[in-house]
């Protein structure tokens, strides 16, 4: 099934994101009885909640988007190409460049959005983000009344599960273990909220983004049993 799809027809994304708030006590007191609430499960009596916060950015309510980048496959003969953008800063302002994309270039029945755990974590965390920006979801994104098989999602962890529900594999262990090539990345997922709030570069964590867009292309690709992508076909635009 997946031979059939066109590559040309899917959209690679990833998201970065980081808590509301630089630290806990800027939360007003609601939001803060709220958070503790909220995280009481995860945290148990290990942390308080102010110890607990740097962890926010993984949830919508208290968290906050600052890059969605995204990576398509294009195709020239026997050119392949696959090009990469990122919409970063203002979460409301990338919000809306993302949905206009979305609107403009992938609005098509025809269309797929893809990404690694993204049916649990990107896609929902992008809608939610949305809808608290009072952003209409673009139709990609808006699940209500829609059939499972008319959902536009495809997910590489899904995909690798092969129906074992219990089963996670984080990117980088999946592209170890398919043979593809690590990506230089000099962040990891728990350093975007300390690169984004103290060292305050937004470059680093853009790159970061934009690799693992490129590694969930490569795994992609790799299901498939098709060459993975070369350096020099990899172009940022």
């Amino acid at each position: 099934m997946l031979k059939r799809i066109n590559l040309e027809h899917i959209l690679f994304l990833d998201i970065e994101t980081v808590p509301e708030k630089e630290r806990f006590e800027l939360l007003d007191e609601e939001k803060k009885e709220l958070w503790e609430q909220k995280s009481q499960y995860q945290r148990k009596d290990e942390y308080t909640p102010e110890e607990f916060y740097d962890r926010a950015g993984i949830w919508a309510e208290f968290g906050k988007i600052v890059c969605i980048s995204v990576g398509y496959f294009n195709f020239r003969g026997d050119l392949r190409t696959f090009r990469t953008t990122s919409y970063y800063g203002d979460e409301a302002k990338l919000l809306k460049a993302f949905k206009n994309l979305l609107d403009t270039h992938f609005n098509a029945p025809k269309y797929l959005l893809c990404g690694h755990n993204a049916k649990e974590f990107d896609f929902p965390y992008i809608a939610r983000r949305m809808i608290i920006n009072r952003i209409e979801l673009p139709y990609k994104l808006n699940l209500f009344g829609k059939k499972p098989w008319e959902v536009p999602h495809l997910d590489t962890m899904e995909l690798w599960k092969f129906g074992d529900y219990k089963h996670f594999t984080s990117l980088k262990l999946l592209a170890n273990i398919l043979g593809i090539p690590s990506p230089k990345q000099d962040i990891d997922g728990s350093m975007v909220r300390q690169v984004y709030y103290e060292e305050k570069d937004i470059d680093r964590i853009v790159t970061y983004c934009e690799l693992d867009v490129v590694t969930t292309a490569q795994v992609f690709l790799r299901l498939r049993g098709e060459e993975l992508l070369h350096d020099e076909e990899i172009k940022k635009v």
